[in-house]
């Protein structure tokens, strides 16, 4: 390619990043990017009633060689996979020549004390500015995991500090989400927002639900997305209780669409977590017990899961959500922490709610444990659930109730169980089993 080509190839590249810029500009609502196949772009015209596009039409946006590269319509852009590369390229070359003046500027302006010149500075920095978010946003656009240019807009609007400005970085990493939904570093970003905004802004609540619907809504489409999940489960230490409640029942029907995605019953257990951190926390101010409602939100998630796990078959995520559940209920609400004497009407009740509590868990064991001859896998696995569960249920009894319990579980009839569903790993049952009848004694 001789020089006059590539001037021209350059200043076409340079169009190209201008006529991107000016849709995201033009169309600040835009809510997802997604890159397209040329062919495509006359099926998504079908689809919105032009069979045959005029150049002139707003939908469709083309480069000076008459193809096909942007697609904008109801708020979505359409980027042309023929045209990625070298896009990409001139919006990386724009964004560091950009950051480059920047920061060159900003030494500048920090050695000179003139007022004429801090004058001009301060206008150009502007300048500057606008094109490093400009340029900056463009390529997160099509390659989030860029991060220079996240620290770099980072640079820019903490120096300014105006909350319109990071909300506009939530805007922004909630797009590139769209395309993207397990950046680390998008996730990052919005996190990095909502501790700047925490405690300047009277919407953090609003804001926090938000985010929490967008990992939601990311999650029906990007299944095993760990990183959404954790992000979700961050979002836990910014919310009130009524958000933690409301959290809680709203997240319920979508666990009982998904009961083999771990990451939402682990979200779950963190917003109970949450509820009762605070409860613990108001009891040692107030001295009093456990507040009823903690209580009975409780005793309904160990019902809801029972009744999961007896609907859905076989589904491990359900039996550690139990795990999780039966640990802190034995932990905070039928153990005695008080002191209370044996005799006392507190240690009765708490007697007689462990011995209800155990009594259910046996009764799920035996409802699980049966294996027809002509079962599914799921079946038993299902055996193996909850034969594995009340085996780690007996580690977590208190010593001083362990042996009762051990009388009414017959660990002979618990091994030949976990023999017949997992055969394969008998030396490992044997051995569990075992080791668990020792702890009794």
């Amino acid at each position: 390619m001789n020089e006059e080509e590539l001037r021209r190839s350059e200043a076409s590249m340079a169009d190209l990043l201008n006529q991107f810029e000016r849709i995201l500009e033009s169309d600040p609502q835009i809510d997802e990017v997604g890159f397209l196949h040329p062919s495509q772009f006359s099926e998504l015209n079908k689809e919105v009633g032009h069979s045959s596009p005029s150049f002139d039409d707003s939908t469709v946006l083309r480069s000076a060689d008459g193809n096909s590269v942007f697609w904008n319509r109801d708020h979505k852009l359409g980027i042309s996979t023929q045209v990625l590369f070298p896009l990409y390229e001139a919006a990386k070359h724009a964004f560091m020549a950009a950051s480059r003046q920047y920061k060159a500027l900003n030494s500048k302006s920090d050695v000179s004390g003139d007022e004429n010149s801090l004058y001009v500075s301060l206008s150009l920095d502007n300048s500057f500015e606008s094109d490093v978010m400009k340029h900056s946003g463009a390529l997160l656009l099509l390659s989030s995991d860029l991060g220079t240019a996240w620290h770099s807009r980072k640079l820019v609007v903490s120096q300014k500090h105006k909350l319109s400005d990071f909300l506009d970085e939530l805007l922004l990493s909630a797009l590139v989400l769209s395309y993207s939904p397990k950046s680390e570093y998008a996730w990052s970003h919005r996190q990095w927002v909502i501790k700047s905004i925490a405690g300047k802004c009277s919407t953090l609540s609003e804001i926090v639900t938000k985010d929490s619907e967008l990992v939601e809504k990311i999650a029906e489409r990007s299944k095993m997305n760990y990183r959404a999940w954790n992000h979700r489960c961050w979002l836990v230490t910014y919310m009130t209780r009524e958000q933690l409640l409301y959290e809680l029942k709203r997240s319920r029907n979508w666990a009982s669409l998904h009961v083999a995605d771990h990451s939402c019953f682990h979200y779950r257990s963190r917003l109970m977590l949450k509820i009762l951190e605070e409860q613990c926390y108001k009891q040692e101010i107030s001295s009093s017990g456990y507040n009823v409602e903690t209580y009975q939100l409780w005793k309904e998630e160990l019902d809801w899961d029972e009744m999961l796990i007896k609907r859905y078959i076989g589904r491990e995520a359900l039996w550690l959500h139990r795990r999780f559940l039966s640990l802190f209920w034995i932990k905070h609400f039928i153990t005695d922490h008080s002191g209370v004497s044996s005799h006392g009407k507190q240690n009765n009740s708490m007697n007689n709610d462990f011995r209800i509590f155990m009594d259910n868990e046996l009764h799920l064991l035996d409802s699980c444990s049966i294996i027809p001859d002509n079962s599914f896998d799921d079946y038993q696995a299902q055996a193996k659930h909850s034969a594995t569960y009340i085996l780690w249920l007996i580690k977590q009894i208190p010593d001083s109730r362990r042996i009762e319990f051990q009388e009414k579980l017959k660990t002979e009839n618990l091994k030949a169980l976990l023999n017949k569903a997992c055969p394969e790993r008998s030396s490992t049952w044997d051995s569990l089993v075992s080791y668990v009848e020792a702890s009794g004694h």
